[in-house]
């Protein structure tokens, strides 16, 4: 019988156990152990909100969704997506972007707003309302915003191919994302 592995993964894997002196209880696949396979409590805690890839995972996506109040939060990088959770408060948007060399796909979860969309930033001629259980698509090169028209935050989550955000990232608020979009580090 052959075995076929993720090379990702398996690369993952071989490096820990190549360097398993490092720390010798270290195994990606012991769920006791890893804290990125602690689902039980994943919602309660206060360190919850992190970044769990490239590593396995199951989760509520809805629950752990609802309960992000940051404004972007990388919830799962991997080597070809990325999974973030978005809280946008009422009156706010996303911010006018395109992304030239990524699909991007956003579920609303709670919330109301109005999208936008087009081919350029100055002709934006797709508009429709969406609200909870609303998915929105958008292609590469498309030039696309989400605006809080409710009264309550948008939650939603967005998954980007390939990854769109350094590993990680976290912006508590939409000042803090777009500093850190001027920013050259």
């Amino acid at each position: 019988m052959k075995v076929y592995y993720n090379s990702y993964y398996y690369q993952q894997w071989q490096h820990q156990m190549n360097n398993s002196h490092l720390n010798p209880h270290y195994n990606p696949w012991n769920q006791s152990w890893n804290p990125h396979y602690d689902n039980q409590n994943m919602y309660d805690r206060n360190n919850w909100l992190k970044d769990y890839g490239p590593y396995p995972i199951v989760m509520n996506i809805e629950k752990v969704t609802k309960k992000n109040n940051n404004f972007r939060t990388a919830l799962w990088t991997g080597k070809h997506f990325q999974l973030t959770l978005m809280s946008i408060n009422p009156g706010e948007d996303i911010g006018l972007e395109s992304h030239p060399n990524l699909d991007q796909f956003i579920r609303i979860e709670e919330g109301q707003g109005i999208v936008q969309m087009g081919k350029s930033k100055d002709r934006l001629d797709f508009q429709k309302k969406v609200q909870d259980d609303d998915a929105i698509i958008i292609p590469a090169g498309t030039w696309h915003n989400l605006t809080n028209t409710g009264n309550k935050p948008i939650k939603l989550y967005s998954i980007y191919a390939p990854p769109e955000h350094p590993f990680g990232t976290v912006h508590k608020t939409k000042a803090d994302a777009m500093a850190a979009e001027e920013s050259p580090y």
